[in-house]
């Protein structure tokens, strides 16, 4: 017990309390990470399979399925109106390629207009390649999605486009845009209009598995490898105090030197 006796020190009493706290506080949370993330797989397969098995679920009125939430969105909706302002949303990807959305606003009875994404067309964004909305009242029939925030999920935050043109798919964003007021939400129909490619409904926000899920799986590794570092750096601490005590024992370690008094002699 001779070499141990330094267990017993203050410092030592520490120590070991500090390590016997930080081990199970870093599995804890640790733990609490992967579980987040573990949530948001189950969310991601959820909602991938909501979205699925929407499109063949029967389509509701518009007005019956807002607001927007993780329950409703992908749900096919109906909503009748007149075609008005047409804008492009460029940088927008389908199928590996580059290309942009046709995105309308239906104006509806209520006085708001619908963002209705008419379909998407490959290349630059380019006005003369977008075909004009269908005249008098129309009927539209698509998924149903939360308005779009820039920054997020692939989002572009650009700003200073050309006229006629929006990064965003919102209603923060278009109201800046349109003389009239916009429902938070927008729909993709379910065939491209005029030739264009439909475009596919996406899992609500928050669902899916993006850089906020991969986060919580590198925070999970953190914590776990933070364990790791605990018991390495007690062992090696440990190590070192016991090969300092034998070679006390053994009378290896050196006097310290007295320090010579400075008496101003030259």
């Amino acid at each position: 017990m001779g070499v141990y006796r330094f267990l017993l020190t203050p410092r030592w009493w520490g120590i070991n309390v500090f390590v016997l706290l930080s081990i199970p506080f870093c599995i804890f949370m640790g733990s609490w990470q992967l579980g987040r993330f573990e949530d948001r797989v189950q969310d991601h397969r959820a909602a991938t399979e909501q979205v699925s098995e929407a499109r063949h679920e029967a389509p509701r009125p518009l007005r019956e399925m807002l607001p927007v939430t993780k329950a409703t969105s992908g749900k096919q909706v109906t909503a009748t109106g007149r075609y008005g302002k047409q804008l492009l949303v460029p940088g927008r990807e389908l199928d590996g390629k580059q290309g942009f959305y046709v995105l309308t606003l239906l104006r509806t009875d209520s006085g708001e207009a619908l963002p209705v994404v008419r379909g998407w067309l490959p290349g630059a964004a380019d006005a003369a390649k977008a075909p004009a909305p269908p005249a008098g009242e129309v009927t539209v029939t698509g998924a149903l999605q939360a308005s779009e925030t820039p920054g997020d999920n692939g989002v572009s935050a650009q700003g200073g486009l050309p006229a006629g043109q929006t990064a965003a798919i919102s209603a923060a964003s278009l109201v800046n845009l349109v003389p009239y007021d916009v429902y938070d939400a927008w729909v993709t129909l379910a065939k491209g209009d005029s030739g264009m490619k439909a475009v596919p409904a996406s899992a609500p926000p928050d669902t899916g598995l993006d850089l906020k899920a991969f986060q919580n799986l590198g925070y999970t590794a953190e914590w776990f490898a933070f364990v790791g570092f605990v018991i390495f750096m007690w062992f090696r601490l440990l190590r070192r105090e016991i090969e300092f005590a034998r070679d006390a024992e053994l009378g290896l370690v050196p006097e310290e030197e007295p320090v010579a008094a400075d008496t101003g002699a030259k």
